[in-house]
C-alpha cells in the first residue's frame, strides 16, 4: 500500500537527533520492509512547549491541508494516512481532515492521553488530540502505560505496537569483559536528559568499586554537564557503527531515565548483549525485564542507582546471564517484528474503513 506518513512531533529528516526522529525513521523502514511505499507529504510540526499560539497553529495547519490536498488531487492520494505520535502537546491537525476528505483509512502509532490536561491551559490542544483519536480507524499504543489509559477511552480500536529497533548493527562478538566498563548514551539538552545525567554523575561518585564510565552524545547542555564527570568521560556524538562498537565493548549500560517515555538506548544496549541499570520510568519497564535483563530502580535516586551498579559489577556470572537474556529479549523487539505489527495495523485500518463505508456512514472533516 501507499502510505502517507505524518509526524506532528518531528519529521524523519529533521536535523536534530532524538528518540522521536529515531522511531519515525524506524517506522518508515519497517513499513518498507513489509512491502509498503511510504511518503511524507509534510514536515509540519504541531509540537509546542507551551500552549500559547494555537490559533496561529490552526491557521498554519489549514494552509498545509490545502497544499497537501491539491498535491494529492494532482498526483494521487495514498491508500492510508498514518500518523506517528498524537497527544496534547502535538495533536495531529492534518491526518483527520485529509483522511475524511479523501475517504482514506487513518491510523495512529504512539498515542497517549492524559485526561488531567482536558481542563487546564492545554485543554484546546487536548480536545484536538481527542478528535484525532476519535477519527482514527485504529490506534497503536507503544507503552503499556499509554495502553491502559487509551483502553478506557477507545478499547475497540486499540492495538499495542511496542517500540522496536534494527538489532543487526548491534549484534556481533563482544570484547572480553573486564567487569568495570560502564557505558551510556544520551542527547545532552536541558530537561529530563540533563537531569538524568546529573543523577548519573551523583551515582557514579557513590560507587564503592573501581569503574570507568564512557558517555556518548552531545548537545547544548554538554559544557555544563561535562565538569560533573571525570575527564574523558564524554566521547561526543557517535554514528551507529561506532555506538554499536562502544556498547559491545562495555560491561554494563547505565541510564537513570528520568521521565523517559521508553528509551531506544536500552534496546540497543541489550541487543549488544549488555545488561542494564535504569530508572523505572513507566515506559522503561516495557523495554527492560527487571531482574532478568537488568535492574530498574526508582528514577532520581542516585544512591539506589549506585547500589544497583555495584551489585552487578560485583557479580560477573549474573552479568553474563543477564547479557545473554538481554540480547534474546532485544530480538523480540527487532524491526522485523515491528514490521509485521505495523503491517497488521494498517491492514486493520483499511478493513475498519471499508466496514465503516459499507455501513453507509460518512466521515466528517474536523477542520
Amino acid at each position: 500500500m501507499r502510505i502517507g506518513f505524518l509526524t506532528p512531533m518531528k519529521s524523519p529528516d529533521h536535523t536534530v537527533p532524538s528518540g522521536d526522529r529515531t522511531f519515525a525513521r524506524l517506522i518508515v523502514t519497517a513499513l518498507e520492509r513489509a512491502g509498503h511505499t511510504v511518503r511524507c507529504p509534510s514536515r509540519f510540526v504541531t509540537w509546542r512547549p507551551t500552549p500559547e499560539g494555537l490559533d496561529a497553529l490552526l491557521a498554519e495547519a489549514g494552509a498545509e491541508i490545502e497544499r497537501i490536498a491539491a498535491e494529492w488531487r494532482l498526483e494521487g492520494a495514498p491508500d492510508v494516512v498514518l500518523t506517528y505520535h498524537n497527544y496534547h502537546k502535538a495533536p495531529d491537525l492534518l491526518g483527520p481532515t485529509l483522511a475524511a476528505r479523501f475517504g482514506l483509512p487513518y491510523a495512529i502509532v504512539e498515542a497517549s492521553r492524559a485526561p488531567k490536561q482536558a481542563a487546564g491551559p492545554w485543554g484546546r490542544h487536548f480536545a484536538l488530540a481527542d478528535i484525532a483519536l476519535a477519527s482514527a480507524d485504529v490506534v497503536a499504543a507503544v507503552t503499556r502505560h499509554d495502553h491502559v489509559e487509551l483502553e478506557r477511552y477507545m478499547p475497540r480500536r486499540l492495538e499495542w505496537v511496542p517500540a522496536f529497533i534494527d538489532t543487526r548493527p548491534f549484534l556481533g562478538e563482544r570484547r572480553p569483559p573486564t567487569g568495570n566498563r560502564l557505558v551510556s548514551a544520551a542527547m545532552m539538552r536541558e530537561g529530563r536528559k540533563a537531569d538524568s545525567l546529573r543523577v548519573l554523575a551523583d551515582a557514579f561518585g557513590r560507587l564503592t568499586g573501581a569503574a570507568e564510565l564512557v558517555i556518548a552524545g552531545d548537545g547544548a547542555a554538554r559544557p555544563a554537564l561535562e565538569p560533573l564527570f571525570p575527564p574523558g568521560t564524554f566521547v561526543g556524538l557517535l554514528d551507529q557503527p561506532a555506538l554499536a562498537a562502544l556498547l559491545r565493548d562495555g560491561d554494563l549500560f547505565v541510564w537513570p531515565a528520568l521521565d523517559e517515555p521508553f528509551g531506544f538506548a536500552f534496546l540497543e544496549a541489550q541487543a549488544a548483549g549488555l545488561p542494564v541499570v535504569g530508572g523505572a520510568a513507566p515506559g522503561v519497564a516495557d523495554v527492560v525485564r527487571d531482574g532478568e535483563t537488568g535492574l530498574l530502580v526508582e528514577p532520581g535516586d542516585p544512591a539506589a542507582f549506585a547500589e544497583a551498579i555495584d551489585r552487578l559489577l560485583a557479580d560477573p556470572p549474573r552479568r553474563v546471564r543477564m547479557g545473554k537474556a538481554a540480547r534474546a529479549f532485544a530480538g523480540e523487539h527487532d524491526i522485523d517484528v515491528g514490521a509485521a505489527r505495523l503491517d497488521a495495523l494498517v491492514t486493520r485500518a483499511v478493513a475498519h474503513r471499508l466496514s465503516f463505508t459499507a455501513s453507509g456512514l460518512k466521515a466528517v472533516a474536523p477542520l
